[in-house]
């Protein structure tokens, strides 16, 4: 009876071996053919801009074409479905973002959960935001802003990107830090709402650095304050939310997840290429052009940053009782 037991356990264990061995062989030779990596956006945005400068990064370091595949709409739930349908094999990525944590809470019914769903990757860069004023306002300071927003209650208006966007979110934040009452206008994304706020008809707005500078650099629109917990190079004289309005942070994020069970072996490797691309000098300086900072860490770490990020604004969606479109 020992005999045939120690047989069993011996054949057993042959047969994972050999069930294993398929899998990690794949895992070493990857990849060996195109990756596609989706994003929730349209083309010519700054996601797509993104996506396809990571992908360009990419495809020199693995030796494989990435090929960016835009899958707009549903505020990139319909990319982040797609990804989560795939099989898990490395060959479809999602170029993942803040949408992404708070689409988490915004909507009702998914038909995934992004954290139980997908396997983080690599964490890429993070856009800071900008609270920005038009000139005829009497506020050259957040501290002046939040006076005059006070002694006006209702009266000042805050350009929204649209309900559950990044600009809607950091406003509201900031809403619920100040104890200020400022109307929030929605539009259908920030570029349809620029107009009116350099025309003055809206007072105010957050928008991110990259999409934003221009405007400030020209004196179209006042830049009050920064989003990060840190002054930004690109805005050395702007100082933070934070500097007044104590424990405010708020940035947009890149990265990089695959669907779950994704081998370890193959998201290890990502991993760091995405580090090694992130401490190359020449992609540093591209990342900056863009008004963003690079921001590498482990796939534990860019794991344990979704979920405090989605945790984050689930609190600010829930307590401004936010709801899509």
């Amino acid at each position: 009876m020992k005999l045939r037991r120690r047989l069993f356990l011996q054949l057993a264990t042959c047969a994972a071996v050999l069930f294993a061995a398929p899998h990690i062989a794949s895992a070493q030779n990857y990849p060996s053919k195109p990756v596609r990596l989706l994003v929730g956006f349209p083309a010519g945005g700054p996601a797509d801009i993104g996506a396809r400068l990571v992908a360009q990064w990419l495809s020199e370091r693995l030796g494989q074409q990435v090929i960016v595949e835009n899958r707009a709409g549903a505020a990139t739930n319909l990319a982040t479905e797609a990804l989560v349908r795939a099989p898990a094999d490395g060959y479809t990525l999602l170029f993942s973002m803040v949408s992404n944590a708070i689409n988490a809470t915004l909507y009702d019914n998914l038909s995934f959960n992004f954290i139980r769903d997908t396997t983080p990757v690599a964490s890429f860069f993070l856009t800071p935001g900008v609270l920005m004023v038009n000139p005829a306002v009497p506020a050259k300071t957040v501290p002046e802003f939040i006076a005059y927003a006070k002694a006006n209650p209702g009266k000042i208006n805050l350009a929204s990107a649209g309900p559950g966007t990044v600009p809607h979110i950091y406003a509201e934040l900031f809403k619920m830090m100040t104890g200020t009452d400022m109307v929030l206008v929605h539009y259908r994304g920030a570029g349809p709402a620029m107009p009116d706020l350099i025309s003055g008809r809206i007072q105010g707005m957050f928008d991110s650095v990259p999409s934003a500078i221009q405007h400030v650099k020209t004196g179209a629109l006042r830049a009050l304050a920064v989003t990060t917990a840190k002054r930004l190079d690109v805005l050395p004289d702007v100082p933070t939310v934070g500097e007044t309005v104590a424990g405010y942070e708020a940035s947009g994020w890149y990265g990089i997840v695959a669907p779950k069970n994704t081998p370890v072996e193959i998201v290890t490797k990502l991993n760091a290429v995405v580090n090694a691309i992130q401490a190359d000098p020449q992609a540093r300086a591209r990342i900056a052009e863009l008004g963003a900072t690079p921001f590498a860490g482990s796939p534990a770490d860019f794991a344990k940053f979704i979920a405090e990020d989605t945790e984050k604004w689930g609190k600010v969606i829930r307590g401004a009782n936010i709801k899509p479109e």
